[in-house]
């Protein structure tokens, strides 16, 4: 099978950035995590020579160029990590100039990708549908805070992903430290801020594979925040995930399978699969729970784009989690296009037609 594989490199989107910035004042420049979602060459290298185990595999830069290059290549299926680089609805780009060119493609549709980037507008489905997810509040440019405000609380930029915006500083206790938070957030990433109720209850992320009735759920994976720096707050922090937690000193931050008594066990399993009905998820993603002060699995966050970086070290979550299920790295990206070309009724594809090694090195730029 072709597989036109789509993605935003660092070094793609920090050329696009640069374009787009041209000669703006350096005041204007956007955060020091701007970045953080996407993709290293190293990573980008690894999910190429997975897929070319099996397919002929052409690597493209998610950019202003992708979709003529998408129009003449016409490939059999996207397999698509594209995380974009502006706007709320980003991470819908590239599914969307696939639907337009009728091309078939890995993961969510573009209106559940936007729905789940946009944090607000994923808790009000899940709360509509009983959903246990903390409440919150958005608060626009230019709009007050509500009079009053339950404390402790964790302030996050709208529709971010990967820790961007959620600091060491993001959970609140006082008034003070809440207007300061938001100010920050409103003019540092230029977009609205949800409050969201501070859980102080164990933390898990839970790996999903398939689509009914072949959905998968992969061994809990649970946040242990004994294991960060004394003075850090318990939540996995942009600091967490990228400063402290390095490759050269992984933190010892994840158990997985996680210790549970097997009735949490099967309601943290429950309502993950509740949620991806309620979304419509396909193929794979990775859902953020927290428990309540009752014992309860509250849905944080919903990530239907999940981060797959191939180094053990990196503690990639969702590739932690398939290896606990027996997965290597290339059957979880197998059984991901399996799994789209399943719901497309396309056959099965097992023969290797070219080396993906060579492909990256032909098409990549």
């Amino acid at each position: 099978m072709r597989i036109g594989f789509l993605f935003s490199s660092k070094n793609g989107a920090a050329a696009s950035l640069q374009k787009r910035l041209g000669e703006r004042k350096e005041e204007d420049d956007p955060p020091l995590d701007f970045l953080a979602e996407c993709d290293s060459e190293e990573t980008i290298e690894a999910i190429g020579k997975a897929l070319g185990e099996r397919h002929e595999v052409f690597p493209i830069e998610a950019d202003e160029d992708a979709y003529l290059r998408l129009k003449e290549l016409k490939p059999d299926l996207v397999f698509n990590i594209a995380e974009g680089l502006f706007g709320p609805s980003r991470e819908s780009h590239i599914p969307t100039i696939c639907e337009i060119l009728e091309i078939p493609y890995t993961g969510s549709d573009p209106l559940t990708l936007g729905i789940c980037l946009d944090k607000s507008r994923a808790k009000e489905i899940l709360a509509y549908h009983r959903i246990p997810t903390p409440p919150f509040f958005v608060v626009e440019k230019g709009s007050s805070l509500p009079k009053r405000v339950r404390l402790p609380a964790i302030v996050k930029p709208l529709y971010e992903g990967s820790s961007k915006g959620i600091k060491n500083n993001s959970v609140v206790r006082s008034r003070r430290e809440l207007e300061s938070r938001v100010r920050e957030i409103q003019e540092r990433y230029a977009q609205p801020v949800i409050v969201e109720k501070f859980l102080s209850g164990r933390e898990f992320t839970v790996g999903v594979l398939g689509n009914p009735p072949r959905r998968e759920i992969l061994p809990i994976v649970e946040i242990d925040h004994s294991q960060l720096p004394a003075e850090a707050n318990p939540i996995y922090s942009y600091e967490a995930k990228w400063i402290w937690d390095r490759p050269e000193k992984p933190l010892a931050i994840f158990q997985c399978p996680a210790d549970l008594e097997d009735e949490l066990k099967e309601r943290i399993e429950g309502v993950v699969k509740e949620t991806c009905d309620v979304l419509r998820i396909r193929d794979w993603c990775r859902i953020d729970l927290r428990l309540d002060d009752r014992g309860e699995p509250n849905i944080l966050e919903v990530n239907p784009l999940p981060g797959i970086l191939p180094n053990p070290e990196d503690n990639s979550c969702l590739p932690k989690a398939a290896r606990a299920a027996g997965y290597s790295y290339s059957a979880l990206l197998h059984r991901v296009v399996d799994e789209a070309a399943a719901r497309y009724g396309m056959k099965k594809w097992t023969r290797k037609t070219r080396s993906s090694e060579s492909l990256i090195t032909l098409t990549i730029r």
